[in-house]
């Protein structure tokens, strides 16, 4: 935003304009003309079509400095809504949210991502379709639906690229199945990508190096870099769960390789070593119930997964050097075990000027990284300077 300047000595159209008014700040239109170098009738002229669209509204006036107080103006985040859609393996959350991915409602239910794409994308149709109507507003108020996957994911097609926990999902179009429900921009990208997003939008908006890992059934990270999400070529940057363990145990993982992280510290693998052991553990849920209960055999599982975890993020925050990792996902609800084991682990083994002012710390969303940074997303491009030239007449 601060692009627009006078000094840049570029014409500031409305699209761009808009994105000064982004922040929430109240300006008047001699504010706006001096920040552009744009006259005030361009300018005028201008904010009557950001007006018009509903985008921007009255905010009352500034203090004077002799004769009539001006008028200012503002973003209304009111002014449309977003579905936003986190899928998990086995659950999926939706949120109704404003332009600034304030949360207005929301619903959690247990999927079966295996089910296939057809079954899963007309569930979240519809659930998505009913929690619009539930939140008071209509599909005509959506300004966009943003989606993350737990795969690799293309971008700009929306379409999971050889996701290893969804069969039959492989190539899906996800953005023409959801588009038959939702008369607006559907936008798709991995899960932990959108978490990174929507932690950092909520808790660390001044963090430029931040890293997302999601502990679950899966283990994954967001990679934010120089203050941008970092996909990668193929969309399948921060695939952390398929990184091979330094030294540790054969395992066969999914994917067909051995020894990769997923394989051996994720819920479902610290459930199994867990049976091995005699306790009763089913999935990461039930380690987590463990946990929470006291169970030394389960704590002391956990802790370990934490240390395996960071002997693998010790080489990342060698390479990346981020100043925030962040760690997410239903395992990470099990306490400080989880944490403890990975900051044990990558303080030791990583360069002291890299871990000199790194934190790892816990998600402070409870839950909601991934809806509130697929909102972020959808409020994002619906709010570009193209999509705001495209919107006004």
């Amino acid at each position: 935003m601060d692009s627009l300047t006078k000094a840049s000595g570029r014409p500031a159209g409305v699209g761009e304009l808009f994105q000064l008014l982004r922040d929430g700040h109240a300006r008047t239109r001699a504010e706006l003309a001096q920040t552009t170098g744009q006259s005030r009738s361009t300018i005028a002229a201008r904010v009557d079509l950001l007006l018009a669209s509903g985008l921007v509204a009255p905010a009352g006036e500034a203090t004077s400095t002799g004769g009539r107080p001006p008028a200012t103006f503002a973003f209304r985040p009111d002014a449309r809504i977003v579905l936003a859609i986190d899928l998990g393996a086995t659950h999926a959350r939706l949120a109704v949210t404003d332009l600034a991915s304030s949360v207005l409602t929301e619903h959690q239910e247990h999927v079966t991502i295996a089910d296939g794409p057809q079954a899963v994308l007309d569930r979240l149709g519809a659930l998505g379709t009913q929690l619009v109507a539930g939140s008071g507003r209509s599909l005509a108020d959506l300004a966009g639906v943003g989606v993350g996957l737990p795969a690799p994911v293309d971008h700009e097609t929306g379409r999971p690229t050889s996701p290893p926990i969804m069969p039959g999902w492989d190539r899906a179009d996800v953005p023409a199945q959801l588009g038959r429900w939702f008369p607006a921009p559907v936008l798709v990208d991995n899960d932990v990508n959108i978490m990174a997003l929507g932690e950092r939008r909520t808790h660390y908006p001044d963090v430029d190096h931040l890293l997302f890992v999601k502990v679950a059934t899966g283990i994954g990270a967001g990679v934010i870099s120089d203050g941008e999400l970092r996909r990668g070529a193929q969309g399948a940057a921060g695939d952390l769960g398929h990184i091979a363990v330094p030294g540790g145990p054969d395992v066969l993982c999914h994917c067909g390789n051995h020894g990769c992280l997923e394989a051996i510290a994720s819920g479902g693998a610290i459930a199994a070593g867990l049976r091995r052991e005699g306790v009763q553990a089913s999935n990461g849920a039930d380690v987590i119930a463990l946990v929470k209960a006291g169970n030394p055999q389960a704590t002391a599982a956990v802790r370990e997964a934490g240390r395996t975890i960071g002997s693998v993020l010790a080489g990342v925050v060698s390479m990346l050097n981020p100043s925030v990792i962040v760690i997410g996902g239903n395992l990470a609800s099990a306490g400080e075990f989880l944490l403890a084991g990975i900051r044990e682990v990558v303080y030791r083994r990583s360069p002291p000027l890299a871990t000199q002012h790194l934190r790892i710390v816990a998600s402070h969303t409870k839950g909601r990284a991934g809806v509130l940074g697929a909102s972020a997303m959808a409020a994002e491009h619906a709010l570009s300077p193209a999509a705001i030239e495209a919107l006004v007449p």
